[in-house]
């Protein structure tokens, strides 16, 4: 893990700061960004998340897909936690807390908005940083790879109709053509871009030109998060002045709904005797988001100043620590797993 992954929620941290400052020093460039827009697409941001989602696409092996059948247990938690379990608890948390626990502290025509948001950030299960994470388990690569690439499939079939299904179910208006549009453009164009950009780098120089290309632009996927929420912040600066006690209140949901998934993904694990290489992986694949894909949509649905993009952000800067957290956890009870599996 680089310097700059370990420590990324200082850095969004301070991009958030800059995003707040520049927006007052140079309103009018803001102004500028935020007017590219077409069909509910602000061109400026897409150009920063496709930065970020399209190197980790050319990580993602689809070969890899026909070990599929190879210890199933372990694909078994992560799909269900990913697909059944995560989306559907994350509405329900924002629900309960913006609706009712946090009712009197927000506005109450923006509840929906913050909702919003995190519906998105719980129907997109995370892509590149498992890799990271279960780098730092000792976590299968092989098992963790095949694990990354069908939740991606998934996802490209997956997304938009939980995602619609559950706005719906918080009465929040679904415009399916701008999210369908979304979904092509930050999923299914960046990974057929991967896609084609691995086979040539494979039958060029292999998995170590593969390993040399993504290190090399890995750069720019990294400059694209922080000035995307350099954009965002300053965008919503004037939120965060007049309020900054919200940030804190769009943390907890995401918190709680975090160490749950672990706590559901990982005990589950235990019971079925999976090996701490797979269940590590496993759970933390559960816990993380693609924090990329649901910046760009939640922009897309409801806008660059919407309280759903606003809550995305806060996904990213509480997403780092608490899955070095969960790692933390993973590492002290790798003997105990490998102990009851064997």
């Amino acid at each position: 893990m680089s310097v700059f992954e370990r420590f990324l929620s200082i850095w969004v941290f301070a991009g958030i700061i800059a995003g707040i400052v520049l927006a007052n020093l140079v309103p009018g460039l803001f102004a500028l960004l935020a007017g590219l827009e077409y069909a509910s697409v602000n061109l400026a941001v897409a150009v920063l998340i496709w930065a970020m989602v399209y190197p980790m696409m050319v990580a993602v092996d689809f070969s890899s897909l026909r070990d599929v059948g190879r210890r199933p247990k372990g694909l078994v938690i992560t799909l269900t936690v990913n697909w059944l379990i995560k989306p559907f608890t994350m509405a329900a948390l924002g629900v309960l807390f913006f609706h009712h626990v946090f009712a009197g502290f927000i506005d109450p025509e923006n509840a929906g908005q913050y909702i919003a948001g995190l519906i998105l950030l719980g129907a997109a299960p995370c892509t590149a940083m498992v890799f990271v994470w279960s780098n730092l388990t000792k976590g299968d690569p092989n098992y963790t790879l095949v694990q990354v690439s069908l939740n991606d499939v998934i996802m490209i079939f997956a997304f938009a109709p939980i995602v619609a299904l559950l706005l719906g179910l918080t009465e929040l208006s679904v415009p399916w053509d701008t999210l369908v549009l979304s979904v092509v453009l930050y999923v299914v164009l960046p990974l057929a871009a991967g896609a084609w950009t691995r086979a040539r780098l494979m039958a060029r120089g292999g998995a170590a030109a593969v390993a040399e290309f993504t290190t090399r632009i890995k750069p720019a996927s990294m400059l694209g998060l922080l000035l995307t929420v350099v954009l965002l912040f300053g965008f919503q600066g004037h939120v965060i002045l007049d309020n900054p006690f919200l940030i804190a209140l769009l943390a907890v949901p995401i918190l709680i709904q975090s160490y749950g998934m672990f706590a559901i993904a990982y005990l589950w694990a235990w019971k079925w005797r999976v090996p701490h290489d797979v269940a590590a992986p496993c759970a933390l694949i559960g816990t993380s988001n693609f924090f990329e894909l649901a910046v760009a949509v939640a922009i897309g649905l409801f806008g660059l100043n919407s309280g759903a993009a606003l809550v995305t952000v806060v996904g990213v800067l509480v997403e780092v620590p608490v899955m070095l957290s969960l790692v933390w956890i993973a590492n002290r009870t790798r003997a105990r797993f490998d102990a009851r599996a064997a």
